[in-house]
């Protein structure tokens, strides 16, 4: 049984290598998609989001994610209280998966903010996946960002130098798909040799 953290900056391509580790029959479970779930309508953190931060934030009858994240990347206080609501959760919801895992199964955990939670010590294994930035930009524009927000975004993550410090395996994705999943494939075997 292997627990291993997958990080990267934004737009460097962590989702598709991780897609591909899913492939290969890990257990992915993804950071991001947990946060989510700890404010969605109906949920304590739903309430609790917007009791602190108003109907502001409410788009809908949800939690406008966008207007959210405006909000907190310009306040770090605001930025704590979020973290109050939406930690714990997904520490619980992590904590609950790598419970099940039996025998020689993967788990792939996908987290963006790896370094930025000092949590690398938890995983048994750290893959980052990096771009060149350019490249980064690009995925970034083609998902409808602006670049004002994609510099923002970038700048509140770790360095590049910070997560390949932490990792034991470095993916560049800066290739085609193909030569992504190549290197998703010679690291999912180097894993299997050392068990």
């Amino acid at each position: 049984m292997r627990v291993i953290g997958l990080t990267g900056g934004i737009g460097c391509g962590k989702s598709l290598a991780a897609q591909y580790f899913a492939e290969l029959g890990a257990l992915v479970i993804d950071a991001d998609q947990l946060a989510r779930a700890a404010i969605e309508r109906g949920s304590d953190g739903f309430d609790e989001v917007v009791a602190i931060f108003g109907d502001g934030v409410l788009k809908d009858g949800n939690i406008d994610r966008r207007a959210l994240g405006e909000l907190i990347f310009k306040d770090p206080t605001a930025k704590a209280k979020l973290e109050s609501i939406v930690h714990p959760f997904v520490r619980r919801e992590f904590e609950e998966a790598v419970a099940t895992l039996k025998g020689d199964q993967v788990l792939v955990y996908e987290i963006p903010l790896l370094v930025e939670t000092k949590s690398h010590e938890r995983f048994d294994v750290v893959i980052t996946v990096e771009s060149e930035m350019e490249n980064r930009v690009a995925r970034l524009r083609g998902r409808g960002m602006h670049i004002s927000e994609i510099e923002g975004r970038i700048a509140a993550q770790a360095t590049r130098e910070q997560r390949i410090e932490i990792a034991d395996f470095l993916i560049e994705n800066d290739g085609t798909e193909d030569e992504l999943l190549r290197q998703v494939e010679n690291i999912w075997d180097s894993l299997h040799d050392n068990n």
